[in-house]
């Protein structure tokens, strides 16, 4: 499974990448939703992790074009976030397959629920602060 995780420090990307990788996904990563959908032209993930607030287009954005340009993408979008759900409801309703993750999240509840929602396709966004 290719997953491509979005954020905007590098840290998160690295350990992300570290600890999905020994996971046995295949992992590409991206600073910032310009790079992201970049990524995804160049070959469509399974699975996408990302930050909200980024710099140069954000998660909201992200999916937003996503969502256009991709109109008929399987895979699934997994938002990690602080912020209530609440605070999504206005964007999020209208991006089909979204799925919220609550911070922090492990790395066991997150390869867990990858598998649990598509086994080997899904996508995950890292949201909020």
């Amino acid at each position: 499974m290719h997953i491509l995780v979005v954020d905007d420090e590098a840290t998160v990307r690295r350990i992300m990448r570290v600890a999905l990788s020994k996971a046995g996904y295949r992992v590409t990563l991206a600073e910032n939703g310009e790079s992201a959908l970049a990524a995804i032209r160049a070959q469509e993930p399974d699975v996408l992790i990302t930050d909200i607030e980024m710099p140069r287009m954000d998660g909201r954005a992200l999916c937003a074009a996503i969502k256009k340009e991709f109109p008929y993408r399987e895979f699934p979008i997994f938002v990690v976030t602080s912020l209530t759900e609440r605070e999504h409801r206005d964007w999020s309703g209208a991006i089909p397959n979204l799925h919220f993750l609550e911070k922090p999240v492990s790395i066991r509840q997150l390869t867990a629920r990858l598998g649990e929602s598509v086994g080997t396709e899904t996508v995950i966004m890292k949201v909020g602060r």
